[in-house]
């Protein structure tokens, strides 16, 4: 017998879902980045290098890689089926309050002097928590994001999935250097990598709140889909999203999260300036997403694509190799690379959207989208090393330069969406 599922939804307020979308997902992107910036002072607490238990780094191996290499896509393929069977607002509120709990738990972690083996323990779950939150994360606001879109205007609603990606990561850096900024290195140590957590545990009851108050966007009677529904019965859509994602999600970890390391590796630049270039062009960058997706709403989703694409085919290798150890340089070579990226950014939501039915939306996009950013966006940072490693760094803005060529093609082949009806 065949179940069904009737969602008759509120009438939708287009701001008050933006909000609820963007707020929650800004909450979900701090509490995941503060453990980034936060991660020597977690590990010198819960993974002293002077344990003589080898249970310890090879629980502090794990944790690094179980969570951005496994846990993401199996948060996207599980959430994802949460809000194709239960709804987008059900999923979203499922994935806040994980990763609140999971905050939380990161803040209370014991020290591996109080309780041994427990501590990190303890931190592998509360990550792979967090894993599991963001992969679902990205599924479920994503559906929920362009659903919510007035007509004319799903590129737009599209483009706040990186404005609050982007703010969320500012704030968590923000408050990391006011902490340690304000507090001695004994204090950091002891607690004061706590309270970023703790507050972020907080901000998602916020975030949860706020969700509340938002509108179903899945409509009609459908039938309920099984988990592998969306691999089974599309999987041609399933590879498009890996082609879609995977230049687009390499170029983006390159250039907003390992590019100031690889200026230091390769240039000698300073810490504190390669950080500080970081930090501004990110929120350039949040400031041109929404600029993107209003340009896609008004010409289509092709010609930024492609702009992104053959941008980064054509300008990766001499914007990279043009890095010269300046202050200056490696801010206009990230901003270059910004205005370029938001080709993809901007409107990576409303494409994914636009792939896959209803029925199978959120699963559809979640499970391909994030397993894409496993392979190619998470190992970004370790391929970059990999190859200053063997001695051949100058290879790196070739690889990066590939495999946005790669998806380049698969742009020419896409089908323009951006004008047509919304199956919903």
């Amino acid at each position: 017998m065949t179940e069904t599922v009737i969602i008759t939804p509120r009438p939708v307020h287009p701001l008050r879902q933006l909000l609820a979308a963007s707020v929650g997902n800004a909450v979900e992107w701090y509490d995941w980045y503060a453990y980034t910036f936060l991660a020597t002072y977690i590990a010198d607490q819960v993974f002293p290098r002077s344990a003589d238990n080898s249970l310890v780094p090879l629980l502090s191996t794990f944790a690094v890689f179980a969570v951005g290499f496994f846990m993401r896509p199996v948060g996207g393929l599980l959430m994802g089926a949460v809000a194709d069977r239960r709804g987008r607002r059900a999923a979203l509120t499922v994935t806040i309050l994980l990763m609140g709990g999971s905050s939380l738990l990161v803040g209370i972690t014991p020290t591996y002097a109080s309780v041994g083996v427990l501590a990190p323990v303890v931190l592998v779950l509360a990550r792979l928590l967090q894993g599991l939150s963001v992969g679902g994360e990205f599924a479920a606001s994503t559906t929920f994001l362009v659903e919510s879109a007035g007509p004319g205007r799903r590129g737009l609603f599209s483009s706040f999935q990186y404005v609050s990606t982007s703010i969320g990561q500012l704030v968590a850096s923000g408050v990391a250097a006011l902490l340690v900024a304000s507090l001695s290195d004994g204090q950091m140590d002891s607690w004061g990598w706590r309270i970023p957590f703790l507050a972020g545990a907080l901000l998602s009851l916020v975030g949860f709140w706020i969700r509340q108050g938002a509108r179903e966007t899945r409509t009609g009677d459908a039938r309920r889909p099984g988990l592998f529904d969306a691999l089974r019965h599309h999987p041609r859509q399933s590879l498009l999203i890996c082609g879609i994602t995977a230049g687009g999600t390499l170029a983006y970890y390159t250039w907003t999260s390992y590019l100031p390391t690889y200026a230091e590796l390769n240039t000698g630049i300073d810490k504190a300036d390669a950080l500080l270039a970081g930090t501004v062009s990110l929120g350039f960058f949040a400031l041109l997403q929404p600029v993107g997706g209003l340009l896609s709403d008004r010409f289509g989703r092709k010609p930024l694509l492609l702009f992104f694409g053959l941008g980064f085919a054509l300008l990766s290798v001499p914007l990279l190799h043009s890095l010269s150890g300046s202050f200056v340089g490696l801010l206009l070579v990230q901003c270059a690379g910004m205005v370029l990226l938001t080709g993809f950014t901007s409107i990576s939501a409303a494409v994914n959207a636009e792939v896959f039915p209803a029925r199978v939306r959120a699963a559809g996009i979640g499970f391909p989208y994030s397993l894409t950013v496993a392979l190619f966006g998470g190992t970004a940072p370790y391929m970059g090393t990999w190859f200053k490693e063997s001695g051949h760094s100058g290879l790196f803005p070739w690889y990066v330069a590939a495999l946005c060529l790669v998806s380049s093609a698969v742009y020419l082949r896409l089908p323009e969406s951006a004008h047509r009806e919304l199956d919903r």
